[in-house]
């Protein structure tokens, strides 16, 4: 959050052609460039049969109509959970360029491969060729490609798909490896199978295994263990695996493994908080008494704690920590029944976490707030260079964390930060490895889903970003959906954001939706200050900038139960 509208994701846009220049300047070798030839099978749908593309969710189908050419063209079912992703898997030759098109329509479609390259466009009403290249890795010999389209955008369309470019293996690999043995469940929860298996054996080399439940490809792993996430609770699932080879050759099934998923009940923090920004600093503060019984709403995030000098904390810098304006607020909440989670740091400004000298001082100067007002949670928003791109301020601030928490029985920390369209960027990755590795017990990590730099689809690219949370919180703690999901926070901005990005009332209600059907631990926005109408008023602190009733949003985050 910040105090007043300010541009960020520019710094965090430069910061990332940084690291693509990077990239490109660690390449010795020069890649080949790929001759033309279609090496996707199926490219048209023509067969009538959807294989060899799989499509998560079995979303996909061959249909007659509409078609960009020939009698058949693929179908998307998009969901509001399921973005109806389609891939194929072709042996390709290392460090060479290939050239993916292909024809789509729809609202949001989007072409490339995995771990690649991608393009998309917004929403053709006819078909549309997009187009993309990709230079195959030093010693890969197989490429995912894919076409999908966005979160409750409506069914896409796809044909005529090309991948031109010479085919792995020489053409002369015809032989398929072995059937995995041994494929055995050895674990499970609610919503998430793992299984593991013996390794298969090829005469040229296994590159990766598909796992199905049922009919359907969930899953494509290097290794011989994955975890199936997004199951349903105390549901019965029947897993083979197979394996594949560089030219595409795929064995026999494995054996069979049934399991039911556990009862419903999940892991998680048992934490929810619809708590909104309010800042006494900025924007004709509100009556947080109107706003109560005007919404409903309980829990106000109170901004901003920052240092007053000394380590020393301080309401803004300049107002006392108690006696004061914000103390006289949160008097006023509590006695309506509601309670406030101070955030600490925000976009600029004198930060306590970059300006204590050691965790154990921060630590000391958050311990003061807490004792301060009896809290039941604290929030660290951490942003710019001095806090969120300094990694050594960011063990700082977790330590400290991990200290007051110790210390304070029953507190629940949150953590608050920028995110890309696709989930945490470097920093935000790099907070989520420390916390982990510094044993933070970290209750909430709450993404900043807006000021993305562009692009309009404010609910697909807040989804798609908490998503991406929550994949890197699966990955890096071994949590499975429902956990994952209990330790996310969303925080987004009303109306208008610094970049011009509109998130209206029915948006906002679409993402409190959706956070709720997956049981998230905190939903906030920035801030109650702008919960007031002005169409036309651009991006001001006290009015959203567009058309709405007062007090919309707040009433909206309070329906937020997770």
């Amino acid at each position: 959050m910040r105090t007043r509208p300010l541009g960020r994701p520019w710094r965090r846009f430069l910061a990332l052609l940084g690291t693509a220049a990077l990239a490109l300047a660690g390449a010795v070798a020069l890649p080949g460039t790929a001759q033309a030839a279609n090496i996707l099978t199926n490219p048209g749908l023509e067969s009538g049969a959807l294989s060899p593309w799989s499509c998560t969710g079995n979303l996909g189908s061959v249909v007659s109509s509409p078609t960009h050419s020939g009698s058949k063209a693929l179908a998307g079912a998009v969901s509001s959970s399921d973005i109806a992703k389609c891939s194929q898997t072709v042996p390709v030759q290392p460090n060479t360029t290939y050239a993916l098109t292909g024809w789509v329509r729809g609202s949001y479609v989007y072409l490339g491969v995995d771990g690649g390259a991608s393009t998309w466009t917004s929403s053709p009403s006819a078909y549309s060729q997009l187009s993309v290249s990709f230079t195959t890795g030093t010693s890969q010999t197989s490429a995912t490609i894919y076409v999908h389209g966005w979160y409750a955008q409506g069914t896409y369309y796809a044909d005529d798909v090309s991948l031109d470019g010479p085919g792995g293996g020489g053409g002369s690999d015809t032989q398929a490896p072995t059937a995995p043995g041994g494929l055995t469940s050895t674990g499970k929860t609610s919503s998430s199978v793992s299984l593991s298996w013996n390794a298969a054996t090829d005469n040229v080399g296994v590159t990766g295994y598909d796992v199905y439940s049922g009919s359907a490809k969930v899953l494509t792993v290097s290794g011989t263990s994955a975890t199936v996430s997004g199951l349903s609770a105390s549901t019965g699932y029947t897993f083979t695996v197979r394996a594949r080879d560089a030219a595409g050759n795929t064995s026999a099934a494995s054996n069979s493994v049934s399991v039911t998923t556990n009862a419903g009940g999940g892991g998680g923090t048992g934490f929810k908080q619809a708590a909104p920004y309010l800042f006494e600093g900025w924007g004709d503060p509100p009556s947080v008494s109107t706003v109560m019984s005007s919404t409903g709403i309980k829990w106000f995030t109170m901004a901003f704690m920052l240092d007053g000098g000394g380590c020393n904390p301080m309401w803004d810098s300049n107002r006392p920590l108690t006696g004061g304006v914000d103390q006289s607020v949160i008097n006023q909440v509590r006695s309506a029944g509601g309670d406030i989670v101070p955030s600490f740091g925000g976009w600029q400004g004198s930060k306590l976490g970059a300006n204590c000298s050691s965790a154990s001082a921060l630590a000391a100067a958050l311990q003061k707030v807490i004792d301060a007002y009896s809290l039941k949670a604290i929030d660290m928003d951490i942003e710019n260079t001095d806090e969120f791109e300094n990694e050594a301020v960011q063990a700082r601030i977790l330590t400290a964390l991990k200290t007051v928490k110790a210390n304070n029985p029953g507190l629940k920390t949150i953590v608050t930060f920028g995110t890309s369209t696709t989930g945490p960027s470097y920093y935000g990755n790099r907070l989520i490895e420390q916390a982990k590795s510094l044993g933070a017990d970290i209750d909430v990590f709450t993404i900043m889903p807006f000021d993305f730099g562009g692009g309009s689809d404010m609910y697909g690219n807040t989804v798609n970003a908490t998503e991406g949370l929550k994949n890197k919180l699966k990955s890096t703690f071994g949590w499975d959906d429902t956990t994952a999901y209990a330790h996310i926070g969303i925080s987004g901005m009303n109306g208008l954001s610094d970049q011009q990005e509109n998130t209206t009332p029915a948006i906002w209600t679409s993402i409190r939706d959706w956070a709720n059907s997956h049981h998230i631990a905190r939903l906030a926005y920035w801030a109650v200050n702008r919960d007031r109408p002005c169409p036309g008023g651009g991006v001001v602190s006290n009015c959203s900038g567009i058309s709405q009733s007062t007090w919309q949003f707040t009433s909206i985050t309070a329906g937020f139960t997770g």
